[in-house]
């Protein structure tokens, strides 16, 4: 191949043009420099940090997105869901998501990491599993999203006071106690098994199953009643819901915060009192009080401190959210709905979960 005529010139004249170049290219930017071209930064006062450049918003967190909520299966814990996850979406900026499924399944993916959050974990009802996740590091406590809740079981109360404007007349006024169940047995009879009455037991799936398998058991109505298990929280709601309509009994566990006795008058009957040498053994006594916790999976924890930070403060009651829950039932809307509804209505609560500027967001994005 031939050689470029460059390469042709002798040696000397070729380093006496290289020379030259430079020369020249100095020359020019030694003239940009006086025309005032690029300027060195002015040096930072002594005794002063660097300031970084500013920006719209602090930069956000390495958390993975979307956020996966625990998607429980009762209303409550879909409102908290929503509430919690429209600030963290609008105020925060990051993307959420949500996995259904009940407390057990919910509590072994938040272990996993599959779940970073859980906005209601009843935690007595899940002790030893929710110990032991806590204890390994696995999940990590934030504190109580409310601590006034109730479970146990249920009777509409115009069974023992009767309903004169519904012309209902009181059915078992003696009924008072677990105890007193035997005797009454007859008016709460299965539809499937006359020879017994039915009892509407809590949610296949959900740990108050097994605890409420144990009470009757020890109290010792396995003899006279059969447990009924709803697949669903709507269908055990309408069961009640059914009964009421009609004035007939009912008997079942239930639970609140929940619509149900927010807009029933329901009694909740008498079980001997809770003890931790109870609950150990044959669960033959009450619930104990139940301190209903937000939880996040450990990187979580790690990765996201501002979001850590606001559900370290999210906090309500059993009558704010019971309240919530009969604007759902009454409005005929969904739990999205329910928590727009509480931004809009209840600032008062939520802008103290959060730094003023998220604040600021999310009433802009309402």
């Amino acid at each position: 191949m031939a050689q470029s005529d460059t390469a042709k010139m002798p040696r000397n004249r070729r380093f006496r043009q290289r020379g030259l170049l430079g020369i020249f290219m100095t020359a020019v930017m030694m003239l940009l420099t006086a025309c005032g071209g690029s300027q060195p930064a002015p040096a930072q006062p002594a005794g002063e940090p660097a300031k970084a450049p500013a920006t719209d918003a602090a930069p956000k967190s390495k958390v993975r997105e979307p956020i996966m909520f625990a998607g429980l299966d009762w209303d409550s814990a879909a409102i908290h869901n929503a509430i919690a996850r429209y600030i963290v979406e609008k105020g925060y900026g990051y993307k959420t998501d949500e996995i259904p499924g009940s407390t057990i399944p919910m509590l072994q993916g938040m272990i996993k990491g599959d779940v970073q959050v859980t906005m209601e974990m009843w935690y007595e009802n899940v002790k030893e599993a929710y110990d032991k996740a806590t204890a390994s590091g696995d999940v990590i406590d934030l504190g109580i999203n409310f601590p006034d809740s109730v479970q146990g079981f249920f009777v509409p109360t115009y069974m023992i006071k009767g309903d004169p404007a519904r012309g209902i007349k009181a059915v078992a006024p003696d009924l008072k106690s677990v105890k007193d169940l035997p005797k009454y047995w007859e008016l709460f009879k299965d539809p499937e098994n006359p020879g017994k009455g039915r009892f509407y037991d809590c949610i296949a799936g959900w740990s108050c199953e097994k605890v409420n398998q144990k009470k009757l058991t020890a109290y010792g109505l396995d003899d006279t009643f059969n447990r009924f298990l709803p697949g669903t929280g709507a269908a055990l709601a309408a069961s009640i819901a059914a009964a009421y309509k009609k004035g007939e009994p009912w008997l079942g566990y239930y639970w609140g915060p929940t619509w149900v006795l927010g807009q029933y008058d329901m009694t909740q009957l008498e079980e001997p009192p809770y003890s931790q040498e109870c609950w150990d053994t044959t669960q033959a006594c009450a619930y104990p009080p139940v301190k209903v916790t937000v939880s996040v999976h450990k990187d979580f924890y790690n990765q996201a401190p501002d979001l850590v930070e606001f559900l370290k403060k999210y906090e309500t009651s059993e009558k704010l959210t019971s309240e919530l829950l009969a604007y759902m039932e009454d409005n005929k809307v969904e739990s999205k709905d329910a928590a727009m509804h509480f931004l809009k209505t209840k600032p008062e609560v939520w802008t103290q979960w959060v730094p003023a500027d998220v604040a600021e967001k999310v009433k802009a994005s309402l």
